[in-house]
């Protein structure tokens, strides 16, 4: 009976454990063109499979932002993520153009 306590509550975890990473990456990310760029200063992004409308949490550098997902892509092999020119700014990646990134 022990035994099969152990094993359920050690299942529990990995299953938690694994649904709460399954979405991070990590990887090359790049922002649009200025004609690309947010309406009003949205932080918008091009992320290839992830929802429209849904909100990532993307770091670099110490910084996080939120920003949604309204556009696919990136194209370009390697890139995980193309940020709008405000949400770029916001993340301090303007001076580099392409970095490395972790996204939630």
């Amino acid at each position: 009976m022990q035994a099969q306590m152990t094993l359920l509550v050690s299942l529990a975890s990995f299953l938690f454990f694994a649904f709460s990473v399954a979405h991070a990456e990590s990887g090359l990310a790049s922002y649009y063109g200025y004609s690309k760029a947010g309406k009003g200063g949205e932080l918008t992004c091009a992320h290839r499979t992830r929802p429209f409308g849904s909100v990532l949490r993307v770091s670099y550098s110490g910084r996080t932002i939120q920003c949604r997902v309204n556009d696919r892509g990136p194209f370009i092999r390697g890139r995980i993520v193309d940020l709008s020119v405000p949400a770029a700014r916001a993340l301090g990646m303007m001076s580099a153009g392409v970095v490395r990134v972790s996204v939630d």
